[in-house]
């Protein structure tokens, strides 16, 4: 008796009941030409999307494998691994033969960008090739403080989908995700040249499978179908909006989406939701969402200079944040306070902040008191967020005479306001305070982490303590936290993590 074959493998070896499985009858643009893709390797969303993408350029896709099919692709798959579920399928060519070779993704990508099916070369087979010497790749260390990042890089849309998902998982609450997208997109910011295809992602750290497959649609289509799905949904652009008034954060922004606001129509109607912080940002939100330029930043640390050097002379003002990373705009302006005699400095920014607003350059100002306590509260707590004395600004900052004027058909507002924030550390903790506040964020994050985790040290912008000897380390320097830390110094321009 012969053997009974069960219904689903004859199914798929090429049955009449297998040819009308396939969801696609063999119309289409290219005669002759049925293409699979195998799910194994490639993922369910991802053979979805591009069977759509496919198929709407015209090209037959077959849902099921049959011997009807002419190109078989798959994805991220060995030679072996592929002949093996060639083998378990069956599939044979139209002439009854097993197909011998399958074809890489590469073929389909030419075949797509070409809008018609590319003739098959060796190239696009997937085939076993004998082992190579390995060639030396590119070394990337693993935390972003032990990597130099410029202010400009290779792979800034690459970079920018992954911050995207970065962003929307913020909005979201998902910590770990938040963290994995933005890990990979520092590494991407620190190399020296373009990712061009998906085998130089293998020799670097922090690219899972999730923000490896967003590069290879990125590569591959010029964009992610995740990202720009992210990017149009009525949350992403709420939460963004909401978020970048002053005063706003995420939970705020979240209640406000659940009780139904989608606009800043919808905050001006209902005022009485807002702090008086918000009010003022939500006042000025034109102004403090256009990008300040560097010019601009230079002009409010002189103005502020003018004035702390008249009320202590011999105080100093450092502008840090993007701008001292080279950046040449900034959503804000950080400004640090010290002066070289301890103690000194101790009710400073009070005289200032009215000298400031006798001078009209002050629309609303948000005063916090120094709340650190030593460097033993540092190793009990672990604080993220340091306890300096600051004050939150709007500054009214005048433009200069010629571009007040503007084009003749388009008047220009004389002033514009710019978020400032005014921080005042003693000195003994100001390298500490450089360091944190001229960031990046995610610099600033993997620094801490990498005290903690391979050092066994705390650090934060006051200090940098031993927690199993409860101390902490006298510093004159950025360059000496690094030392203590055993990394190589990395200068304020390299730290775009």
């Amino acid at each position: 008796m012969a053997p009974v074959i069960p219904k689903r493998r004859r199914t798929q070896a090429g049955s009449p009941a297998g040819a009308a499985a396939s969801s696609a009858s063999l119309s289409g643009r290219f005669p002759g030409v049925a293409i699979y893709l195998v799910e194994q390797g490639m993922g369910r969303s991802r053979r979805s999307f591009l069977t759509r993408l496919a198929r709407s350029k015209g090209f037959c896709v077959l849902d099921v494998s049959s011997s009807a099919v002419t190109h078989v692709v798959v994805e991220q798959t060995s030679a072996a691994e592929a002949l093996c579920w060639q083998e378990q399928k069956m599939v044979t060519s139209p002439s009854g033969d097993t197909f011998s070779t399958l074809l890489n993704m590469s073929w389909l990508t030419e075949s797509l960008a070409a809008g018609q099916p590319v003739p098959v070369e060796n190239r696009h087979h997937l085939e076993v090739t004998k082992p190579r010497k390995k060639t030396p790749s590119l070394v990337v260390p693993t935390y972003a403080c032990q990597r130099l990042t410029p202010p400009t890089h290779h792979n800034t849309s690459l970079s920018e989908a992954l911050e995207t998902l970065a962003e929307a998982a913020g909005f979201e609450g998902s910590e770990g995700r938040l963290r994995s997208f933005c890990r990979a997109a520092s590494v991407l910011k620190a190399l020296p040249s373009p990712i061009t295809a998906m085998a130089q992602l293998q020799v670097l750290p922090h690219f899972g499978e999730h923000s490896s497959r967003v590069v290879q649609e990125m590569l591959e289509h010029g964009l992610c179908e995740e990202v720009e799905r992210v990017r149009c949904s009525e949350r992403y652009q709420t939460m963004k909006t909401f978020t970048q008034i002053f005063g706003v954060g995420v939970k705020t922004a979240d209640r406000w989406f659940q009780e139904g606001l989608r606009t800043l129509d919808d905050l001006f109607k209902q005022p009485q939701k807002l702090t008086q912080q918000q009010k003022a940002g939500l006042q000025h939100h034109q102004d403090l969402s256009t990008p300040v330029q560097q010019q601009e930043a230079q002009a409010v640390q002189r103005a502020v200079e003018t004035v702390v050097s008249q009320t202590l002379p011999g105080a100093t003002v450092t502008l840090t944040g993007g701008f001292r990373r080279g950046q040449l705009q900034g959503h804000d302006v950080d400004l640090l306070i010290t002066h070289p005699q301890e103690g000194q400095e101790v009710g400073l920014l009070p005289r200032v902040l009215d000298c400031l607003k006798s001078q009209g350059l002050i629309l609303y100002h948000l005063h916090q008191h120094n709340h650190y306590k030593d460097p033993a509260h540092l190793v009990r707590h672990n604080p993220t967020m340091d306890g300096f004395e600051r004050s939150f600004c709007i500054f009214r900052l005048s433009h200069p005479p010629e571009v007040a004027v503007g084009w003749p058909q388009k008047p220009c507002k004389a002033w514009k306001a710019v978020r400032v924030d005014l921080v005042v550390t003693p000195v003994s903790q100001f390298p500490f305070a450089l360091l944190g506040w001229t960031g990046s964020r995610h610099f600033e994050r993997e620094l801490r982490w990498f005290s903690r985790k391979e050092k066994g040290l705390w650090l934060n912008s006051h200090a940098l303590c031993d927690p199993g000897q409860r101390k902490s380390f006298h510093v004159t320097s950025e360059e000496d936290i690094f030392r203590h830390l055993g990394l190589e110094y990395i200068p304020p321009e390299q730290r775009n993590a």
